[in-house]
């Protein structure tokens, strides 16, 4: 794994939760913003989208009768509201950062485009992309790949509960065995868990490759940023 310059952070809004299994867990937030004020040290610009499912998840709305559109719309706001935490959290360490919204809801963030979180990065701040891709039908997953082309990462780092890419969920089946390393087509072609369709498809169309890990354990962040093997590489 080469040293990035600028990585995209796609953090599970489901993790965020911790044991308490719904909201925030202000102790896991705390140790996310630790990991993040780590890996900033070493001189990687960074940007992060970050889920809604802790607090709500627009598809799950849509079973329960809601809306799907409204359900979506529920579920980006959501992700600014974990966004908002995050960026506290990370301002208690001493790290600026920006709060950038798919749809316009100043003042609790700035409207995103491009350039605007270039910006920030480029001046050392953490911009914190918000609200998916701004439009229904479309998971936080297709957003952090549609922001991390966007903002010309060198690599999506996906960041979630598992240790990699496996042949099976390792929560449900003990004989599924990790990839260290995989290529999209093979992805999708087995059907594999990494993210939706619509996002890894984007990602190899675009070239920008994924390395799954488990975000949970602290340090993993940085042993990811110095090129330890602890996940999965996802590539052409």
């Amino acid at each position: 794994m080469p040293k990035f310059k600028r990585i995209l952070l796609k953090l599970s809004g489901e993790s965020l939760s911790g044991a308490q299994g719904h909201g925030i867990d202000v102790q896991r937030l705390n140790q996310y913003a630790e990991q993040i004020k780590d890996a900033l040290s070493t001189g990687v610009q960074i940007g992060i989208v970050i889920g809604g499912g802790n607090i709500f998840r627009g598809l799950s709305g849509a079973g329960k009768g809601f809306d799907r559109v409204k359900g979506d719309q529920m579920g980006m706001c959501a992700t600014v509201i974990n966004s908002l935490a995050l960026s506290s959290a990370l301002g208690a360490q001493g790290v600026k950062s920006r709060v950038l919204t798919a749809i316009r809801m100043e003042p609790i963030g700035e409207f995103y485009s491009k350039w605007k979180a270039i910006e920030a990065m480029e001046r050392g701040e953490v911009a914190i992309i918000s609200c998916g891709t701004g439009s229904p039908y479309f998971t936080t997953d297709t957003g952090s790949s549609l922001r991390g082309i966007e903002i010309e990462a060198d690599v999506m780092l996906k960041g979630t509960r598992v240790d990699g890419v496996y042949t099976a969920d390792p929560e449900k089946d003990p004989t599924a065995t990790k990839f260290d390393e995989i290529t999209y087509d093979e992805v999708l072609s087995r059907g594999l868990k990494v993210m939706d369709i619509t996002a890894t498809a984007m990602c190899k169309e675009n070239g920008l490759p994924i390395y799954v890990f488990n975000m949970d354990v602290y340090g993993n962040l940085k042993k990811v940023l110095d090129g330890e093997n602890i996940g999965t590489y996802v590539h052409a």
